[in-house]
């Protein structure tokens, strides 16, 4: 088809975030399953429930546009998540596994900080307040659960992944209790950085 206007490429990508979301939502119970931190589990969990309400979301959008709902395979988000898969078939420690499941998953959701936040941009320009208000409120909910995995990851998950003490799921992370690093007289270096390295996740787009 013939892309001959920014509304027509609007469509067309929305057709592709649809794709994107209903693929994620098959991979994200697999990566839930192999998380061992309680916290990262909820985490993963509770975004899913989060991903269902965004897929019925994007319908709106579709109808506010005035569009039937269509798909169109985001081939970006197979790579992401056949990379995830990769990690999650390696054998690592469970500290280091989680580390691991983080980064994907801030990969994911980086990729879909920058989708929305063009395809609301783009609503906007063509006059679309509806949908880009819709657009928005994903947006918001992406750079939520961002933030929350940076979270896990700096004060969790990382610094248990480069001590590699061995009591990770005995009372510690699976049990909800961190163990102070000061202990220790020294802070991990790892925990500066976020799960999937820096937080880009789209800011040049997301507002």
């Amino acid at each position: 088809m013939k892309i001959d206007s920014l509304r027509t490429l609007l469509e067309e990508e929305l057709k592709d975030i649809y794709s994107a979301e209903r693929q994620l939502l098959k991979a994200m119970p697999k990566m839930a399953k192999k998380a061992t931190s309680q916290e990262l589990k909820r985490a993963l969990q509770e975004h899913m429930q989060v991903t269902e309400r965004q897929v019925e979301r994007l319908e709106d959008v579709f109808e506010a546009l005035g569009k039937p709902v269509k798909s169109k395979t985001c081939e970006a988000m197979q790579g992401l998540l056949e990379e995830a898969k990769g990690i999650m078939e390696e054998e690592a420690d469970d500290a280091v596994m989680d580390a691991g499941i983080i980064a994907a998953a801030q990969k994911v959701e980086h990729y879909e900080m920058a989708s929305y936040g063009t395809v609301r941009t783009w609503a906007r320009l063509c006059g679309e307040d509806e949908a880009a208000n819709l657009l928005q409120e994903t947006l918001d909910e992406e750079g939520y659960a961002d933030k929350h995995l940076t979270e896990l990851a700096e004060s969790l998950i990382n610094p248990e992944a480069q001590d590699g003490d061995g009591d990770y799921n005995q009372g510690g992370r699976s049990g909800g209790t961190s163990r102070s690093k000061s202990s220790s007289g020294k802070k991990s270096s790892s925990s500066k950085k976020s799960g999937g390295g820096k937080r880009t996740g789209g800011k040049n787009s997301s507002r």
